[in-house]
C-alpha cells in the first residue's frame, strides 16, 4: 500500500513555510518560498501550488499520494466558507476565498486554520503538548498568538477569533495602542516588539541612566529583546526591570486564562521565549500568585518545542483530521 503524505502550509506575511507530512506527523521534507504580497496577493496561492509541485517532481513523487492540505494564515477565519475576514498583511481583500482559491490552484481538498491555531495543534500533536487534551498555548513574537484547545478540538469561536491571548487587555484606560485599534493589549508588553518599546521608552524618557543594557543600545543605535534578556543574565538592573514587567503582565494573563479555562498545560513558544528560564521562572511566579489554587496546582507551564515546524504540523494535522 503506498503511503499517504499530508502536506502543511504556515502563511506568513512576508514567508510561506511549507512541509510534507506523514500520517504519523513526521516531517519528510520541508521549504520555503517568499509570500508575493504584489497586486493585492494575487499570486499567493497560485505561487503555493507550483512549489508544491515542483518540489513533488523533485522527490519523483505524484500528486495521488497527497491526501489534503492544511493551511495557517493569520487573522481570522470563516471556517464554514474557508475564508479569511482580513489580512492586512497579506493585501488580500477582506473575506479573501482561500479555500477555494487553493483547492483550484492545487486540486487538492484544503483546510484553512488561523496561524497561531495551527502552531498549538502542532505542540498538541508532536510537540510540547503531546499527549495531553486541554492545552492554552501563547506565542511570543512580533506579535502574541494564542491557540487554545479543549478535549483535543481547537477552540474557534463564532467568529474565528478565540486564543487572541495578544489582545487580552493589561493596562485598562491607557498603555500603548496596538495594531488591533485597542489600546494596553498584552500583544504591546510582552511581544519582541512590546519589550523594544518599554526599552526605548525609558530610555527617552531618562529612566535608564547607566548599565549595560544602556551601553549596548549607544553602542548598537538600537536593541533588540534579546539584548534585554542577555542583559538581565547579567545582573543588569534596568534590563531585570524590564523582564518583571513583562513577566508581571504575562503571568497575570496566563492565569486569568487559566482560572477559566484549567488547562493541563500552558505552552510558551515563539521568538521571545528562547529566552528561557529568566523569563519562565518569573511568568511562573507571577501566574501561581494570580491563579485559583486548584488552577495553580494542577497547570503545568513548558516552553514549546517544535519550533518553526509547529505551524505546518499542526496544519498537516488539519488535513489529515478534517473529515472527523
Amino acid at each position: 500500500m503506498t503511503e499517504k503524505w499530508l502536506v502543511g502550509v504556515d502563511l506568513g506575511g512576508t514567508t510561506t513555510k511549507l512541509a510534507f507530512i506523514n500520517t504519523d506527523g513526521e516531517i519528510l521534507y520541508k521549504w520555503e518560498i517568499p509570500t508575493d504580497n504584489c497586486e493585492k496577493g494575487k499570486n499567493i496561492t497560485k505561487h503555493i501550488a507550483e512549489s508544491i509541485e515542483l518540489q513533488l517532481a523533485k522527490l519523483d513523487k505524484k500528486i495521488e499520494m497527497m491526501t489534503g492540505i492544511g493551511m495557517g494564515a493569520p487573522g481570522p477565519v470563516n471556517y464554514e466558507a474557508g475564508m479569511l475576514y482580513n489580512t492586512p498583511n497579506l493585501a488580500w481583500e477582506d473575506n479573501y476565498p482561500l479555500k477555494d482559491m487553493m483547492e483550484r490552484q492545487t486540486l487538492l481538498p484544503t483546510v484553512i486554520e488561523n496561524d497561531a491555531n495551527c502552531a498549538a495543534l502542532g505542540e498538541m500533536w508532536k510537540g510540547a503538548g503531546e499527549g495531553y487534551n486541554n492545552l492554552v498555548c501563547v506565542t511570543l513574537g512580533t506579535g502574541v498568538g494564542g491557540g487554545v484547545i479543549a478535549n483535543g478540538e481547537i477552540i474557534q469561536g463564532v467568529m474565528g477569533a478565540a486564543g487572541e491571548i495578544g489582545h487580552v487587555t493589561s493596562i485598562p484606560n491607557g498603555g500603548a495602542p496596538c495594531n488591533c485599534g485597542k489600546t494596553g493589549c498584552l500583544e504591546t508588553i510582552a511581544s519582541a516588539t512590546g519589550i523594544v518599546r518599554i526599552v526605548t521608552e525609558k530610555f527617552t524618557n531618562g529612566n535608564l541612566q547607566s548599565g549595560k543594557l544602556l551601553n549596548t543600545f549607544q553602542r548598537e543605535g538600537k536593541i533588540t529583546a534579546k539584548d534585554v534578556f542577555d542583559c538581565a543574565r547579567t545582573g543588569d538592573a534596568a534590563a531585570l526591570a524590564v523582564v518583571e514587567e513583562v513577566a508581571f503582565h504575562l503571568g497575570m494573563a496566563l492565569a486569568n486564562i487559566a482560572n477559566t479555562l484549567n488547562p493541563d498545560k500552558i505552552i510558551i513558544g515563539g521568538g521571545v521565549s528562547r529566552a528561557g528560564d529568566i523569563l519562565v521562572n518569573k511568568v511562573e511566579e507571577y501566574f501561581g500568585k494570580y491563579a485559583f489554587p486548584r488552577v495553580k496546582k494542577s497547570t503545568e507551564i513548558s516552553v514549546a518545542t517544535l519550533g518553526n515546524d509547529a505551524g505546518v504540523i499542526g496544519a498537516a494535522w488539519l488535513a489529515k483530521n478534517r473529515n472527523r
